[in-house]
């Protein structure tokens, strides 16, 4: 089984997932177009998510992060006048530092399995691409990175548009190429769909590849809201409707399956089937692992029904 996933909302999903099947079962493949350098360290945010919720020292108060963590190296760098755009912890920046030291030598897939050993992890977490690919916003004042746009300055900038810098150039890995040829059932996560999922679905041959698949995806819009992030301002910066519709319509010609939100008023299930594409109520808001493994557990049902 395959996962596109991105950062807070896929890793609850695949909370749940583990709850119904081995980790060696499970391939996630991980958005890097918020991939930054910072203080001469290669951080992967989305990708350390997914590996500390598999080596259990994911914080799941905050869904990014260590457990147990500390600040004592960013807090004395910003005591000596250097203010890290992303607040590393002194275990993530381990983490990071050990990533760096190996892309030296390593190409970034290579450089993630040899951590996720490291770590003694038995899932398979995949890099999207090993070319680099940059998600960046257009704003009033200039293009920003997304780690400037959303930690920086913490979403507020007007959104003019966005692009993903470098997918022109950029493949499929070899090693995700692979895991595509073996698994038939691919799972889009609720990330964000503009630059959580986006990037991932943007790469060459990816959309072609994955309509020969069963694909289901779930949707992070709840009625006219994202349950989190910046999938609102970027949805709308390309004219679209900040609903599961416009969601399933981004998704229309990969996937199968659409679950949305059992609350959601908003969406209209004969508009999903109109587009091809099966809808399905759920609740979707995963606010403890109850609800992640029976969100998990109905995504798996309908895998056999497609």
């Amino acid at each position: 089984m395959i996962v596109l996933s991105g950062g807070t909302g896929t890793p609850k999903l695949i909370d749940g997932l583990r709850a119904h099947r081995p980790d060696e079962e499970i391939t996630v493949i991980v958005n890097t177009g918020e991939d930054i350098w910072i203080s001469e360290t290669f951080v992967s945010p989305d990708i350390d998510t997914v590996l500390y919720l598999f080596s259990g020292d994911l914080d799941k108060t905050r869904w990014w992060g260590m457990i147990d963590e500390t600040y004592a190296t960013y807090n004395q760098m910003k005591k000596m006048g250097k203010t890290e755009l992303l607040m590393l912890g002194d275990r993530d920046r381990a983490t990071n530092l050990i990533r760096t030291n190996l892309l030296k030598t390593k190409s970034l897939t290579d450089a993630t399995i040899d951590v996720k050993n490291m770590l003694g992890i038995a899932a398979n977490i995949l890099p999207m691409s090993d070319d680099i690919v940059t998600s960046k916003i257009q704003t009033p004042d200039g293009e920003l990175h997304f780690q400037e746009f959303w930690v920086g300055k913490k979403g507020q900038p007007e959104v003019l548009s966005f692009r993903y810098d470098g997918i022109e150039n950029a493949k499929i890995s070899k090693k995700v190429m692979e895991a595509l040829e073996k698994e038939d059932c691919v799972i889009i996560g609720p990330s964000n769909p503009m630059t959580s999922i986006g990037p991932i679905l943007a790469l060459p041959k990816m959309r072609e590849i994955l309509k020969t698949k069963k694909v289901i995806a779930v949707s992070p819009i709840i009625g006219s809201e994202p349950v989190s992030g910046p999938a609102g301002k970027l949805m709308k910066s390309r004219g679209m409707d900040v609903t599961s519709k416009a969601v399933a319509e981004f998704y229309r010609d990969v996937v199968d399956v659409f679950v949305y939100d059992v609350r959601d008023t908003v969406i209209d299930p004969a508009e999903i089937k109109e587009m091809g594409i099966v809808p399905v109520a759920f609740d979707t808001l995963m606010v403890d692992f109850e609800k992640r493994e029976k969100l998990a557990g109905k995504v798996l049902e309908l895998f056999d029904e497609i």
